[in-house]
């Protein structure tokens, strides 16, 4: 029976026409009618978002390679091959990442769609302007997919970067940031810190060459001035360092006494930054400075040595209380054998002491008048004896 067929297509949809099974044609939206014998035609709808990202069935795919004349209006079909990556345009608005080796296909709207294609076969490191343009982005969608399309390394000032390319060094990175299609490739970055840097050796418990124990702390200031030495020579910098230091100070202090070590801790040292920085320098390190922070004693020594520096400051204080005496007697002597043959500067320090004495006291009774005080012998009477 032949009848007719009213189809209807709405403005988010594209229809798909068979007739017996056949693909006829592609439908746009709206009202479509035809004549139908036996059921002969059937309609297939496809939701069309308009959105560039909107995954097209395989199926559809596949009729569209089979029938290109037919969908050329309607899809946008693209391939990226073994060593290319797609970038998807829509009215020159970047918005999905094509990974290689891919095909797909995307409906047509409004906006005119574009896919280019990117060589990453000897050059896979993204463009300055491109990275920033992918790196800023906000959609979700576009997002996600730079971030699965891109390695990101971003390297401080003050640091060095190494791009390693499936286990080979390629190439020694500025700070900045970088990135790189990870399409068909592992990679990895590494950075050092290149800047001054300290180092702690804390807790070393080492006895020394008169057999006391000790507890020393230890600093060290320290910087990469070869990066590419340090990283290629060391598997860990930074232990190797630390070992050294460690190594260092139990050589040293091993090899002195107690009163070596207290006598001239800068001795300790420079001995150890002596015995440290050449090693260090070989493989591209600067021990810039170190320095012992803590010597820290036993408690029984402790008390030892506490005794010991308290009996030298008494027998310093001794010392200086003799050397005062004999100076003050030195000097006694020398006003007696200058008044010894002076009879006037003798007088002249009788009367200064009787100064001193008459400052002290209320009541002063002279006998013999002025010459009497001048040149006779003073005599002092106590009265309270007297009474």
């Amino acid at each position: 029976m032949l009848f007719q067929n009213k189809v209807i297509i709405p403005e988010t949809h594209r229809g798909l026409l068979f007739k017996d099974e056949q693909f006829v044609a592609v439908l746009d939206a709206g009202v479509h009618t035809f004549w139908d014998w036996k059921t002969q035609y059937r309609v297939q709808q496809i939701a069309v978002t308009g959105q560039a990202q909107t995954t097209v069935p395989e199926d559809v795919l596949t009729l569209a390679e089979l029938h290109p004349d037919k969908f050329a209006a309607h899809l946008h079909c693209w391939e990226t091959g073994e060593q290319e990556v797609g970038l998807l345009y829509q009215g020159n608005v970047l918005k999905d990442i094509k990974p290689p080796a891919q095909r797909g296909a995307c409906w047509q709207g409004q906006r005119c769609i574009e896919v280019r294609k990117l060589d990453i076969s000897t050059d896979f490191k993204v463009p300055k302007a491109l990275a920033n343009q992918l790196l800023a982005v906000k959609e979700p969608a576009l997002r996600a997919a730079t971030l699965n399309a891109l390695a990101i390394a971003a390297i401080p000032e003050g640091h060095t970067g190494f791009l390693e390319v499936d286990g080979e060094q390629r190439e020694v990175l500025a700070a900045g940031t970088h990135a790189w299609w990870q399409f068909n490739h592992s990679i990895k970055v590494t950075q050092l810190d290149c800047r001054l840097q300290n180092m702690e050796v804390n807790g070393q418990e080492i006895l020394t060459k008169d057999r006391v124990g000790l507890r020393i702390n230890l600093s060290a200031m320290w910087q990469i001035v070869d990066p590419q030495q340090v990283k290629t020579a060391l598997a860990d910098h930074q232990d190797y360092l630390y070992r050294e230091l460690q190594l260092a100070l139990r050589t040293v202090v091993s090899t002195q006494t107690l009163d070596e070590l207290l006598a001239d801790k800068n001795l300790l040292n420079q001995t150890i930054q002596q015995l440290v920085a050449e090693k260090a320098a070989a493989y591209g390190i600067v021990l810039k400075a170190v320095g012992a922070r803590d010597i820290v004693l036993p408690g029984d020594m402790k008390a030892i040595l506490a005794q010991v520096v308290a009996a030298e400051k008494q027998a310093e204080a001794s010392l200086i209380r003799r050397r005062e005496e004999t100076q003050e007697t030195r000097s006694l002597h020398n006003t007696a054998k200058v008044m010894e043959g002076n009879p006037v500067l003798l007088r002249l320090k009788e009367l200064e002491v009787l100064e001193k004495i008459t400052a002290r006291i209320s009541t002063l009774n002279v006998y013999g008048g002025l010459d009497g005080v001048m040149n006779d012998l003073v005599k002092l009477t106590d009265k309270t004896k007297a009474a």
